[in-house]
């Protein structure tokens, strides 16, 4: 029994097709049919798009808060070394 291999889609692939379904220029059966797909991926694929639409405005926000964590972090570990270094000169008189 020969099974069959499942067909793999770029994420521009998917994004293309998503996009033209959200234009609602054409119906869902024309762009599947377009493009060689099923209706029902190119439905998936376009709720996929609503649905993330809005984490690509928040990547910003949020990468933000990472850096500024990061920073933080960042000039504690060197305040640390500071007296480290401090203390080790004054114990060996350097």
């Amino acid at each position: 029994m020969m099974s069959k291999k499942r067909k793999q889609y770029s994420s521009q692939f998917k994004a293309k097709v998503a996009l033209e379904a959200v234009q609602n220029e054409s119906t869902v059966a024309e762009i599947a049919q377009k493009y060689g797909v099923h209706p029902t991926m190119v439905n998936n694929w376009k709720r996929a798009l609503l649905d993330g639409a809005s984490n690509i405005f928040d990547k910003g926000q949020k990468s933000q808060q990472q850096n500024d964590a990061k920073v933080d972090e960042l000039y504690r570990q060197i305040g640390q070394l500071k007296v480290e270094r401090d203390f080790l000169s004054k114990k060996f008189g350097l």
